[in-house]
């Protein structure tokens, strides 16, 4: 096991470590949202490395953090953060409304809640990161009423860099572990055989 005590840089932010990249395949240690805030994690990468991450307490992973560059052995670890799709309600329609606004909020907040699914509100956009298909999601803003409301359906990787740490943490943190209260029958194409 190889233990990485901190992060080395980033191969999105700093160029010479994305240059370095170029020359060869990274490995990757997958990460979700919930695994990428702990300090202490251990995992093997794509690879079949077994890591011991122990970093400061302070300190949040990211994507395209450096965790580990060997030069001799032309070997570079990077971190890869995997989150859900997000569905994007925009809310922008009724933002001369406060009442019929604040009144919206309430009833989708409530429906959302009662089906234990997380969601964010920011910039007139309530978030929802889709741990159920799709479908799902949809037939419960339809039951309600919110089926009027612009929405679409966005990588969570593109939505991070606009969350502060605590956004994401809210949003994404458990998400894929989280209950699912549904009262809605699969889809067939949604079953697996066994």
């Amino acid at each position: 096991m190889r233990i990485v005590e901190r992060v080395l840089g980033n191969v999105k932010k700093d160029s010479s470590w994305k240059q370095q990249m170029q020359s060869l395949t990274p490995d990757r240690l997958i990460l979700s949202q919930w695994e990428a805030q702990k300090s202490r994690c251990r995992k093997y990468t794509e690879g079949g490395l077994e890591l011991g991450i122990m970093l400061d307490r302070n300190l949040q992973l990211e994507d395209g953090d450096v965790l580990l560059w060997d030069a001799e052995q032309q070997l570079m670890v990077i971190a890869e953060l995997k989150l859900p799709e997000v569905m994007v309600l925009y809310l922008g329609l009724l933002q001369g409304d406060v009442p019929r606004l604040m009144t919206a909020c309430f009833a989708l907040g409530h429906a959302l809640g009662n089906q234990h699914w997380k969601a964010l509100f920011k910039d007139n956009r309530v978030l929802i990161p889709l741990t159920v298909p799709r479908r799902m999601v949809e037939s419960v803003i339809k039951s309600h009423g919110f089926d009027k409301l612009p929405c679409a359906c966005v990588k969570g990787e593109t939505l991070i860099e606009e969350l502060t740490q605590s956004q994401a943490r809210l949003l994404f943190a458990g998400a894929e572990d989280a209950s699912h209260h549904v009262e809605v029958a699969p889809h067939p194409s949604d079953i697996q055989p066994t």
